[in-house]
């Protein structure tokens, strides 16, 4: 149990003393000493009033060590979004940091990819990653960048190195926003998400390249989703719209106008 650890850590993180998290809680010092290291064990009273006062829940004070948390997910939990106040697991995020201990934003060029699949939740793995900074992006966010591949997502050209930003709280994803989510079936998939938590606990993911067909992933299935904040790519895209794709656009056009008549009719 990680309660000890995580009360002394959270009142720190407030700039609260040990009198004065005892006075918020209605406890005398010495007991909150005793929680603290260990001495003794909190009631369920003691457990609900610091759940309510940090707004985190009893799941994350109890179960996960909040030590081993990346600043940008600590922050995250500091603002409210506990997943585990939303009934899911909270998402523990490997990651990387300078000598300044700034987060690094870690690259996963193509060929690490297959390694990423097994590796994204090994320190070892994530620290052998290339990193680097991008000065105009948060710092209290977490970010990874990914090299694609492939057209179904052009005008992104395929070999364009994609950054996200990390996402925890997955009931917050709204339907229309691009995603890089991995599963560890078809590994890192760069697609416009489609949220059915709610109706079947699925995202269906669409390719912006319409020859390219939907399809849905079990939420269980997904290990990471990073929400798309920008791509570099020495590709300047292409203004032209190809013979082929204009024609597919235009038979798909044409079934829904059938399809409206016929409900019409």
């Amino acid at each position: 149990m990680f309660f000890s650890n995580n009360l002394k850590l959270l009142r720190k993180r407030r700039g609260k003393t040990q009198e004065d998290l005892a006075t918020i809680l209605g406890l005398k010092r010495p007991t909150l000493n005793n929680y603290e290291n260990r001495v003794s064990q909190p009631t369920i009273d003691v457990l609900i009033s610091s759940s309510n006062y940090f707004n985190v829940s009893i799941d994350t004070l109890v179960k996960v060590d909040l030590e081993k948390l990346p600043e940008s997910q600590l922050r995250q939990l500091e603002r409210g979004f506990d997943v585990y106040l939303k009934g899911s697991n909270l998402r523990v995020l490997t990651a990387t940091v300078g000598n300044d201990n700034e987060e690094n934003i870690e690259l996963v060029p193509e060929k690490a990819k297959a390694g990423y699949m097994t590796g994204f939740a090994d320190p070892e793995y994530i620290s052998q990653l290339p990193v680097f900074r991008l000065p105009f992006l948060s710092k209290a966010k977490k970010y990874r960048t990914f090299q694609i591949s492939g057209d179904s997502m052009l005008p992104v050209p395929d070999g364009a190195f994609v950054t996200g930003e990390f996402v925890q709280d997955w009931t917050t994803i709204r339907s229309g926003e691009a995603f890089l989510v991995l599963t560890l079936n078809d590994g890192v998939a760069f697609k416009v998400v489609e949220n059915r938590l709610e109706e079947s606990g699925t995202f269906r993911l669409v390719s912006l390249n319409t020859h390219y067909h939907p399809y849905e992933v079990n939420a269980a299935d997904v290990k990471e989703m990073w929400r798309f904040v920008n791509y570099i790519s020495s590709e300047l895209p292409s203004g032209k719209v190809e013979r082929e794709e204009l024609l597919h656009a235009l038979d798909i056009l044409q079934r829904d106008m059938d399809f409206i008549k016929g409900k019409m009719g």
